[in-house]
């Protein structure tokens, strides 16, 4: 993993073109025909949102525009009778652009541009003897919808009514009084009908823009509400992600970093010495031996699987063991479209596992030199089977948060990913995406049950530690006695023992199958018996693991004996098997087929089993067909 890799015996994995591209792009640069807008803008309105900018921008160029047309006017005076005009408008349009130099908004400078085209406007069909009707022309039609760009429906609403007025009433009366109504060409009735028309297109226009500005607002407003809520569920998010000391990293289907948590940073800085960049791979600065490696898993958790191990790594002289787990995102159709990757160091763990395998050989030697080996192996066995299932019962508490919690807001983070083009539509329209929030409230809720869980596994925990308690006891007094012998249902006693190993069963994909007939109560040492199911079960578990059954298969069954007088338990496994020459030999101390067993456990289990006035035995038919262990009890002392 390139987060954990050492730089110094690692070599550099190169990034694709187009991760590159974007991360060593910096800020994106403004054009340069903006830029130039921009000069004749104040601090304030370049300041401005980019809705707002983009308007103060409009204006500048209008101006700038308007501007040109006016000196190229001036200069074709030169040609023809001078007219002022061409220079009033000239000297009005710098106006503007001074004043958007200095203005904290846009309202003077627009109302500068409205009254300069208003004017031009008016001298336009005032001035004009032979075109009479030149006020109707279509490009007037603008001046109400750049007013209501400018400044708003209900201040442009006044330039509005003023043109309707000029319009409708003051230019026909202009018209009336100066026009040549002999003019065979001239018809007043047509002339008003077409001045009318015109005031009123001049309010359709007002009214057309003014509802666009409105939706455009509404839109606005939804698009900032969308927004607001997009960062608080992000916050939410992030709140929960950067809550645990766990590595919680998100990845594209290539294995390049998309999401990281502090935590993930701290550790990239403490193993690599580098900070951490999204779009990098995460074997950047591995060797070449754990890329190919890192590639195999990627490829499997792409068919959709789920992957659990554990992987030691070096750094700067220390050694740190992660436990690591890989889970698929599926996107809609199905299809793998990115990966989450969660870690935690189990390094202290994996000592104190080592430190108690130590503490027990030493034990063990110790009580072999004063002449008690067999009473030392049976407790130090017996307790570390009991230990087992207290590290068990701890992992399974992280378990169940890593599980149920964080895998879910990682898919949550695959949603938002995935729609981040057009994540407002898709927080208010899609149907998932109007989800995301309250899941993102459920998760406290549910926080409050993985308590609860987490309580009765503590509790479940407290037993095992009484249960140690108990064995050391019952050790001591059998070396004074025979041992209590109490009322006990088998079956009740099997579930406890088949709890005690549930989580590793679980982890490892082990199926049980539970067949108990209708048994009696028997009388019998309730701890010992404990201890033999225990190791019984913990031998099978061993074989299935080191088998390749894909169905592994772990079968109990529970009878009594034709005659009646004997309780029968079979433990059988679809395991690796057990050779013939070796079956004999499996309950002599010190004999084993594990690399890492001491052969203790059957051994003990045996000796309990006689001392109980029963027999324990195994019948396997042979390497890879599994094995079937099978203890018997008397049945003596039953009550119904």
């Amino acid at each position: 993993m390139a987060l954990l890799s050492s730089p110094e015996t690692s070599q550099e994995v190169p990034l694709p073109p187009e991760i590159r591209a974007k991360a060593s792009v910096g800020p994106v640069k403004t054009p340069r025909i903006l830029r130039w807008l921009d000069f004749f803008l104040s601090e304030t309105l370049r300041n401005a949102p980019p809705e707002e900018l983009v308007r103060h921008r409009v204006l500048v160029a209008a101006a700038c525009f308007m501007l040109v047309l006016a000196m190229l006017y001036l200069v074709s005076t030169l040609f023809s009778p001078y007219s002022p005009l061409p220079g009033i408008a000239g000297v009005l349009y710098l106006a503007i652009l001074v004043a958007a130099r200095k203005a904290r908004t846009l309202v003077v400078p627009a109302v500068i541009m409205l009254v300069t085209l208003t004017i031009g406007f008016l001298g336009g069909i005032f001035a004009n003897k032979t075109n009479l009707e030149g006020g109707v022309h279509a490009t007037n039609m603008l001046l109400p919808a750049f007013a209501v760009y400018l400044l708003g429906p209900r201040r442009a609403l006044p330039f509005v009514l003023f043109l309707v007025v000029v319009m409708d009433v003051v230019h026909p009366l202009y018209v009336l009084r100066h026009a040549d109504s002999t003019d065979p060409a001239f018809s007043l009735a047509r002339f008003w009908v077409r001045h009318v028309m015109a005031g009123i297109g001049f309010l359709g226009i007002w009214g057309i823009s003014a509802l666009h500005s409105t939706a455009r607002d509404a839109a606005h407003h939804s698009l900032e509400r969308a927004l607001q809520k997009l960062r608080a569920s992000e916050l939410k998010l992030s709140s929960i992600i950067e809550s645990t000391d766990d590595i919680v990293v998100a990845l594209d289907p290539e294995g390049r970093l998309l999401v990281a948590n502090s935590a993930t940073e701290r550790f990239h800085r403490l193993m690599v010495g580098k900070e951490l960049e999204l779009g990098q791979t995460l074997f950047r600065y591995s060797k070449p031996e754990r890329i190919q490696l890192w590639r195999s898993r990627l490829a499997l958790v792409r068919e959709g699987q789920r992957l659990r191990y554990e992987e030691p790594y070096e750094a700067r002289g220390s050694r740190i063991v992660l436990d690591i787990s890989l889970h698929p995102i599926f996107g809609e159709t199905g299809r793998t479209v990115g990966v989450t990757l969660f870690a935690r160091d189990i390094t202290q763990r994996k000592e104190a596992e080592t430190r108690l395998g130590e503490m027990h050989r030493t034990l063990v030697d110790v009580s072999r030199q004063t002449g008690m080996a067999e009473v030392a192996t049976g407790v130090l066995h017996n307790v570390g089977n009991t230990l087992n299932s207290v590290n068990i019962s701890t992992t399974l508490v992280t378990d169940r948060l890593r599980r149920s919690r964080v895998t879910g807001l990682a898919k949550a983070v695959g949603l938002l990913r995935d729609n981040l083009p057009e994540l407002p539509t898709f927080l208010t329209s899609d149907s998932q995406g109007k989800q995301l929030p309250p899941y993102l409230i459920a998760v406290s809720d549910e926080l409050v049950e993985e308590r609860e869980g987490m309580l009765k596994e503590m509790q479940a925990l407290a037993q095992s530690v009484e249960h140690i308690k108990s064995i050391v006891s019952m050790q001591q007094k059998h070396a004074r006695s025979a041992g209590a012998v109490e009322q006990v249902d088998v079956p009740q006693l099997i579930d406890e023992a088949l709890r005690l190993h549930a989580v590793s069963f679980e982890r490892l994909a082990i199926r049980i199958v539970r067949d108990y007939a209708n048994v009696p109560l028997i009388f019998v040492d309730r701890h010992k018996l404990l201890q033999i199911l225990i190791n019984l079960l913990s031998n099978a578990r061993h074989a299935l693991v080191d088998s390749e059954q894909e169905d592994k298969c772990l079968r109990i069954h529970v009878e009594r004996s034709d005659d009646g007088e004997r309780l029968r338990i079979d433990v059988t496994d679809n395991g690796v098997g057990i050779a013939p020459e070796n079956v004999a030999r499996l309950f002599t101390q010190g004999f084993t087929t594990k690399k890492t067993g001491h052969g203790f456990g059957l051994h003990i289990s045996a000796l309990a089993a006689e001392e109980m006035k029963g027999k324990l035995s195994c019948n396997s038919p042979g390497p890879g067909q599994g094995a079937t262990f099978t203890l018997e009890l008397p049945v003596k002392g039953e009550t119904a």
